[in-house]
């Protein structure tokens, strides 16, 4: 059986989540942490492919023993999550362990992601958000939250939403089902979530960047439809920064999971 662990971390320290030669990256940290646990070489897969600087609340990975489809050890799952994190850097704890089957896989069985994208409505950037944010210094009204909030309801449903992926991406099967486009304000945070079943390169940032020029009336929120419908990347907003997104929430059917694993 493979070990799906769920964790946390803070991207501002690294180049993604994958593995590369350019830099240190959650993975190849991830991977250090596993063979000082476990005593052996791991395959770490995860969920998804974060960019440099991106954060997340809840990202996925398996973890087996490398070149296998199973991990062999005698720690109960339960005792999982504090003994890696005790091998981990301060921005990356594991939360959550559990038992997955073999024939599980972190990306490929996936049905849902839900991604966050912080905003900090303020005049001076906080201290504390910096990096952990996206800066937005204009004073903004209620009806400016509101061009905002229609605009992100016409996100929902199945579209192709090519005009909202980065240009030089390579897929071809640019299709996706929204389940979830929402604003809210906390504070001086504005908070934009999107649910789907899939996403494609950098589709969440141009997104948002296409929201923060509706709320600035760069764009009227009736456009969008007419900007997806296009399919032209050059139509839709700017791609926001990395700094203010998180992979919040990933989805798998129930029935990959078991409570315990036996190795005999």
């Amino acid at each position: 059986m493979k070990l799906l662990i769920r964790l946390s971390f803070l991207g501002t320290n690294y180049c993604g989540y994958q593995v590369q030669p350019n830099g240190i990256s959650v993975q190849s940290v991830l991977n250090r942490a596993a063979e000082e646990l476990f005593g052996y070489p791991c395959d770490i897969v995860g969920c998804s492919r974060t960019d440099s600087g991106v954060h997340a609340n809840c990202f996925c990975a398996t973890v087996t023993k490398r070149g296998t489809d199973a991990l062999e050890t005698d720690i109960p799952a339960e005792r999982i999550p504090q003994a890696i994190s005790a091998h981990l850097p301060d921005d990356i704890r594991v939360f959550d362990a559990e038992w997955a089957d073999s024939s599980f896989h972190a990306r490929y069985s996936v049905t849902e992601k839900e991604y966050l994208y912080r905003i900090f409505n303020r005049r001076v950037m906080s201290p504390f958000e910096a990096g952990r944010a996206y800066h937005l210094p204009q004073e903004l009204d209620g009806v400016a939250i509101q061009r905002m909030k229609t605009a992100a309801a016409f996100l929902l449903g199945t579209h192709d939403f090519k005009a909202y992926m980065a240009q030089g991406s390579k897929v071809t099967d640019t299709v996706r089902t929204v389940t979830r486009s929402e604003v809210a304000q906390s504070g001086d945070l504005i908070l934009y979530r999107i649910a789907a079943n899939g996403f494609l390169y950098n589709m969440v940032r141009i997104i948002a960047g296409t929201l923060i020029d509706v709320v600035l009336g760069r764009i009227e929120p009736e456009q969008i439809p007419a900007i997806t419908e296009s399919g032209n990347r050059d139509s839709a907003g700017f791609t926001a920064p990395a700094c203010g997104l998180y992979l919040d929430r990933v989805a798998y059917p129930p029935e990959f999971f078991r409570k315990s694993a036996n190795f005999i």
